[in-house]
């Protein structure tokens, strides 16, 4: 991108109007800004999820997210570029894999609660599965690249994975949900 901004009030989104990376104007409320705009809520949430204490590594692998989640807002922001490679997805494949190996499996489900940085992990997932509802649809009227699809389904996946990990930071545990149907089926086993 080669010009910085120095000015952020430019008044030239009045008109309900958006400048993309390659100076195409589009309407607020066309498919790619939605896409846009869930990417970059999705980033500040986890921004907000960087605030809590949280182990190393996880810490670093949030700010690499954060990197790899401007990169594909910049590849959104320019149609027909490419710029979320697809190594990141499978970044995010080892990072899946490593931390739920880690976990024991679920026998039941869960809800999205625990601590605050639990809470704000399953906060993340849920704004991911909107982004990427947002890209599939963007994709459905425009081609788009594999990598920011399939980047934030991992991601999405590794958020609540990383919640469950989260929880048992300081030897809690999951919130399960309560259902009565399975509380009865227990009784009469």
């Amino acid at each position: 991108m080669g010009n910085r901004l120095t000015q952020i009030a430019t008044r030239t989104g009045d008109a309900g109007t958006t400048g993309l990376g390659n100076n195409e104007r589009v309407s607020k409320d066309s498919l790619r800004i939605h896409a846009l705009g869930d990417v970059d809520e999705l980033n500040s949430h986890i921004g907000l999820l960087l605030c809590e204490p949280l182990p190393d590594g996880v810490r670093a692998l949030l700010v690499d997210i954060q990197h790899q989640l401007f990169n594909l807002g910049g590849e959104l922001s320019i149609p027909g570029f490419e710029l979320l490679k697809p190594a990141a997805v499978l970044e995010l494949d080892e990072a899946l894999a490593h931390h739920n190996a880690a976990l024991p499996r679920l026998q039941e489900f869960i809800l999205p609660a625990g601590t605050r940085a639990a809470s704000q992990a399953h906060v993340c997932r849920t704004v991911a599965r909107r982004a990427e509802r947002a890209v599939v649809a963007l994709g459905h009227a425009e081609p788009l690249n594999d990598a920011p699809r399939q980047y934030l389904n991992r991601l999405s996946d590794l958020m609540f994975v990383l919640a469950r990990v989260l929880n048992r930071m300081d030897g809690g545990d999951d919130v399960y949900w309560k259902s009565e149907r399975l509380a009865r089926q227990n009784a009469t086993e």
